[in-house]
């Protein structure tokens, strides 16, 4: 959300940003609304102090035993009265547009956001690692899941239909580990971790900028107000909804949890093995911070690299790309994604993605912090997702991948395997499988 009094002086370029990220709205519409309620409260205010005053002065008459007085003043009040109901009538009509139509409205974006309509004008940044070169027929994720036991796609589209799926063994083992992995990173760098609800209410979405827009997203539980969360960083911004925060330091917040996307949209889509699933687990990094640009940029460079480093643990080639505006979210100001070389698709697979998106959240979230100066100020907040899975199972097997279908351990792995080195097909995640 932003502050309306900007909007109103910058109306042009936010209805430039809004129609680059494809967004339907009309900032005169909103202007007009605002107008129109400002009108309203303008003459509503007099009337309300005047009832109250013709109140307290009818009181002052029935004491006085000024009976006839009393009479003709309280006809004054109900004639105020109704004045007051129908403006006010007016009025929530007015606020209801207004509100509907703010909450449409999108973040700026950086000065140096590509410009772009796609994820195909995104612009690569970085990219470290070779992509694997095989001497055999190399094997896509789901055959090697078959291989060795680990993925059963069938009994989980049984089970819960579309887009599900089973892990077994060793598959389970991996899935956790590149979780606990990610975790550990961040803990040695200082983050705080938290268990979150996986639940949460349409106000959360809402204040954290899921809602509107994305509510197609999300699935609704008992046609109520609670929603399963696509991501946990909904629950970590709103950790501090409505508070006034210690910002002397950044806090660095992480979740590792379930999550749950519908995938509206994107019927026929990476349709084939674990790309796209709705059921997913995933560690997220949130960090609030003083509303200064340049400590943000700093944040958002830091936790990209936090997200690099795991990659680099796991040994896979990726990429980073500058997300360009027409592949940005409502909320966003700037964004990084991470894409990992996929040797069955050949080509990068989105795998992580870091947001910066100013005081957005915390205008709607209403978070705070005073200044040095004492004074309350918006914090700025920013995201990234240290790692999606099992999402990154699909390069992490498919680049391991030995001519044998054996698949090799990356060495920052094998302590949260048992100290398991090699899958072999046919073994078990333990005794014989361990080299």
């Amino acid at each position: 959300m932003l502050d309306i009094k900007w909007v109103r002086e910058h109306a042009g370029l936010v209805q430039t940003v809004a129609d680059r990220k494809k967004i339907r709205l009309s900032v005169a519409k909103l202007l007009e609304w605002d107008e129109r309620r400002r009108e309203l409260l303008q003459r509503i205010e007099p009337l309300r102090q005047a009832r109250n005053q013709r109140s307290q002065a009818i009181s002052g008459l029935i004491r006085e035993g000024r009976a006839v007085e009393a009479e003709a003043g309280k006809a004054e009040v109900r004639e105020l009265g109704l004045q007051l109901s129908g403006l006010e009538t007016e009025l929530a009509e007015a606020e209801l547009a207004y509100n509907q139509l703010l909450l449409l409205v999108p973040n700026i974006v950086s000065p140096d956001t590509p410009e772009g309509l796609s994820d195909e004008d995104n612009v690569e940044v970085r990219g470290t690692g070779a992509q694997p070169v095989f001497a055999f027929a190399p094997r896509d994720h789901v055959a090697l899941g078959e291989l060795h036991d680990m993925i059963d796609i069938p009994r989980g589209v049984k089970t819960g239909g579309s887009r599900s799926y089973y892990l077994k063994g060793a598959g389970v083992l991996l899935h956790r580990a590149v979780q606990q992995l990610a975790l550990d990173l961040l803990l040695h760098k200082g983050f705080t971790p938290l268990e979150v609800p996986l639940m949460v209410r349409t106000e959360a979405l809402t204040s954290t900028g899921f809602f509107p827009l994305g509510q197609d997203q999300v699935y609704r539980i008992d046609g109520g107000e609670t929603w399963l969360a696509g991501t946990s960083e909904a629950a970590l911004i709103s950790y501090y909804s409505n508070e006034i925060v210690d910002l002397s330091a950044p806090r660095l917040l992480a979740a590792a949890s379930q999550c749950f996307r519908s995938e509206v949209g994107s019927a026929g889509r990476d349709v084939h093995g674990l790309y796209r699933v709705h059921q997913f687990a995933k560690v997220e990094q949130v960090v609030l911070c003083e509303a200064d640009p340049d400590l943000a940029e700093s944040l958002l460079q830091a936790i990209t690299r936090n997200a690099e480093e795991l990659l680099r643990l796991l040994e896979l080639p990726y990429r980073v790309m500058a997300v360009c505006t027409g592949d940005m979210s409502q909320k966003t100001y700037k964004q990084y994604d991470i894409e990992t070389w996929m040797p069955s698709r050949q080509s990068y697979g989105e795998t992580h993605s870091s947001s910066n998106l100013l005081d957005f959240q915390a205008r709607r979230s209403n978070i705070r912090y005073r200044d040095a100066q004492g004074r309350l100020r918006f914090c700025y907040t920013l995201n990234n997702t240290a790692v999606a899975s099992p999402r990154i199972l699909i390069p992490l097997l498919e680049t391991h991948q030995q001519e044998d279908g054996s698949i090799r351990i990356p060495p920052a792995l094998r302590p949260y395997m048992n100290g398991l080195e090699l899958l072999v097909p046919g073994a078990e995640a333990s005794g014989a499988s361990f080299r």
